[in-house]
């Protein structure tokens, strides 16, 4: 395997409140790929983000980009990496053009107009080109916020929460952004509380928690490994409620009593649906339909965040 284009290790950044913020953050980095990084508000994704980018000082770790240590060839760091923040910092007089020539330049680059239009262009905004900032609306503001972070030409870009504030259309719009910087071999990690975000884009998935990276997986092993079943019983006959009889399953009644759902291992010796089956036809209970269903990766991330920390790190 190549080696990896941004290596993270030990990274920990506590502040003088006692607050942790990132506990020992371990993650490397392959080179093209879409890696999603899910937590919840407050989990430490925007603040491991800002220390990578040079924008927050760390405790204590180390970050290499393509095997460079990020302080001593800080620079260089620099110019590999753009960043597209989650708060949509512009200058609202300021055109289009502009805001994106004049950030290629802050990076040392050389001016490059056919650079800039093709840029735009990629993005959908070279008919936007000549209009002030403050007349676009939030999603294309957006698109210029990535436009600037790609200004430079970054080998690597995070976007911080990039659908924040967007409607659905344009979030798709965005997602179709990410895979054409992937196409072109940009590196793209994104931050989001979007489940379907992830589910949809990411190639692998990091989930973090209190600070703490909990979970690191391809997307599809991910959820075959920590996801569960769920056998849906559509019964003949409504129950007013969930029999004693079956408490050894844990089952939900749900759908007015119409439904009943037993999540299961499908990775276990015994999954305990012939027992279960076996039991409701003890019971004089009679189903009209059985249906079973992948957990989604949201149902998986829900219980990972909230598993003890202790438990969820084994």
């Amino acid at each position: 395997m190549s080696e990896p284009i941004l290596s993270i290790r030990g990274l920990r950044k506590s502040y003088a409140t006692g607050v942790e913020a990132l506990k020992s953050v371990d993650l490397d980095i392959r080179k093209g790929e879409i890696f999603a990084l899910l937590g919840p508000n407050g989990a430490g994704k925007t603040t491991l983000i800002n220390i990578i980018c040079g924008i927050v000082t760390p405790t204590s770790g180390q970050v290499l980009v393509d095997g460079k240590d990020w302080q001593t060839f800080y620079r260089e760091a620099r110019t590999r990496i753009g960043l597209v923040p989650q708060e949509l910092h512009t200058d609202a007089f300021e055109s289009v053009w502009n805001t994106v020539n004049f950030s290629r330049g802050l990076f040392g680059r050389p001016r490059d107009p056919a650079k800039v239009e093709t840029l735009l262009k990629r993005l959908s905004l070279w008919d936007k080109r000549k209009a002030e900032l403050r007349a676009l609306s939030g999603g294309m503001k957006r698109r210029v916020m990535i436009a600037k972070a790609l200004s430079h030409e970054p080998d690597i870009l995070f976007l911080d929460e990039p659908s924040a504030g967007v409607d659905v259309e344009l979030r798709r719009d965005m997602w179709d952004i990410v895979r054409k910087l992937r196409a072109d071999g940009t590196t793209v990690i994104l931050t989001t509380h979007y489940i379907e975000e992830a589910e949809e884009m990411a190639d692998r998935v990091g989930v973090i928690s209190r600070g703490a990276l909990i979970a690191v997986d391809e997307k599809k092993a991910l959820m075959a490994r920590m996801g569960k079943k769920t056998l849906d019983i559509t019964l003949a006959e409504p129950l007013r409620g969930a029999p004693p009889e079956l408490a050894d399953w844990d089952v939900a009644l749900e759908d007015d009593g119409h439904r009943l759902c037993y999540r299961f291992d499908s990775h276990a010796e015994r999954t305990g649906i012939a027992s279960l089956m076996k039991r409701l036809a003890e019971m004089g209970i009679g189903y009209k339909d059985l249906s079973t269903h992948q957990s989604s990766l949201e149902d998986i991330f829900v219980e990972m965040v909230h598993q003890p920390a202790s438990e969820s790190a084994a």
